[in-house]
C-alpha cells in the first residue's frame, strides 16, 4: 500500500465516521459504487487520476452515482477528493467503506464472529469455495447458496457482505476476502482480531486470560477467533496479522529437529 493511498484511506474512513445517516442500505449501494469502478478501468482511472481537477472527479461523482443516496453520495465525494496510489486501490477503499458502513448499520450484531464462522465452513468445503470463487457462476446464485449455507446463523449485515464480495472476487480467494472483512469489521469496532489454533476447544477461563494477555502484549482490545486444530498437538499457535506467536509442541519439535541437522 503506497503512502497516498495510506493517507487517503484513513481520510475515507474518517469521511464515513463523520457521515451520518449511513444504513444497510447504503452499506448496499457502497458495494455497488465497488463493483461499478471495478468493472469500468475507464471510470476508476478517472476517478484515481491525481492530474485531474478535485472539481471534475466530484462531478464525475454526481453523473455516475446521481441515484445513489446523499450520504453515499458525500462519501464518494469525500473519497474522490483525496489521492490514491493506484485506481485499484481506490476500488478496494471504496469496498473497505462498504464493510465498515455495514458493520455501523448493524450494531447489535456479532457481524465479524458470522463471517468468521463462514470462512471455517469454507476452509472445510473446497467445493464451496470453488463454487463462490467462480466466475461463471451468476451473482444471483451465489446469494442464494450464500443465503442456503448461512441459513438463519447470520444477519442480514454479514449476508450482504459475504453477497457482495463473491460476486466481484476480483482474483482474490474467498478466504482471504472474508479475513480482510473480519479484520475490517473488528477495526471498525476498536478491535484486533487474533486467530488462535488449538488442539482442544479452550474454557471462558482460558479465553478470557488469553484475551488479557494479547491485549497487554498489543494494546487496545483484543477478539480472539478460536480454531480447533488437531495439528497443533498442545499448546497454542497464535496470529494477529502478520505477527504469530507458536508455542505449540509441534512447533518446538520441528524446532528441535532443524536443530539436531543442522
Amino acid at each position: 500500500m503506497g503512502s497516498a493511498t495510506t493517507q487517503a484511506r484513513a481520510a475515507s474512513v474518517n469521511a464515513l465516521g463523520a457521515t451520518s445517516g449511513i444504513t444497510l442500505d447504503g452499506a448496499a449501494e457502497l458495494f455497488a459504487a465497488a463493483r461499478a469502478l471495478g468493472e469500468s478501468s475507464q471510470l476508476s482511472g478517472a476517478l484515481a487520476d491525481p492530474t485531474a481537477p478535485p472539481a471534475a472527479r466530484t462531478a464525475l461523482i454526481d453523473s455516475v452515482f446521481a441515484g445513489a443516496s446523499a450520504p453515499v453520495r458525500a462519501v464518494l465525494t469525500a473519497v474522490v477528493a483525496e489521492r490514491w496510489s493506484s485506481a485499484s486501490d481506490l476500488i478496494d477503499g471504496v469496498e473497505e467503506l462498504a464493510i465498515r458502513a455495514a458493520a455501523i448499520a448493524s450494531p447489535g450484531e456479532d457481524v465479524a464472529g458470522e463471517l468468521f464462522g463462514f470462512s471455517r465452513t469454507v476452509a472445510a468445503n473446497p467445493e464451496l469455495e470453488l463454487a463462490l470463487g467462480s466466475l461463471v457462476g451468476g451473482a444471483d446464485a451465489k446469494r442464494a447458496l450464500v443465503e442456503r449455507v448461512l441459513g438463519g446463523a447470520a444477519g442480514p449485515a454479514a449476508v450482504l457482505i459475504v453477497t457482495s464480495l463473491v460476486r466481484q472476487p476480483r482474483d482474490r480467494r474467498v478466504r482471504r476476502l472474508l479475513r480482510r472483512a473480519i479484520d475490517i469489521v473488528s477495526a471498525q469496532a476498536g478491535r484486533t482480531v487474533a486467530t488462535v489454533h488449538t488442539a482442544t476447544a479452550l474454557t471462558d477461563a482460558q479465553q478470557a486470560r488469553l484475551r488479557d494477555a494479547l491485549s497487554r502484549r498489543y494494546g487496545g482490545e483484543i477478539s480472539l477467533n478460536v480454531v480447533t486444530d488437531p495439528s497443533v498437538v498442545g499448546g497454542l499457535r497464535v496470529q494477529i496479522a502478520d505477527d504469530v506467536i507458536d508455542g505449540s509442541i509441534s512447533a518446538r519439535l520441528a524446532d528441535l529437529r532443524q536443530k539436531l541437522a543442522s
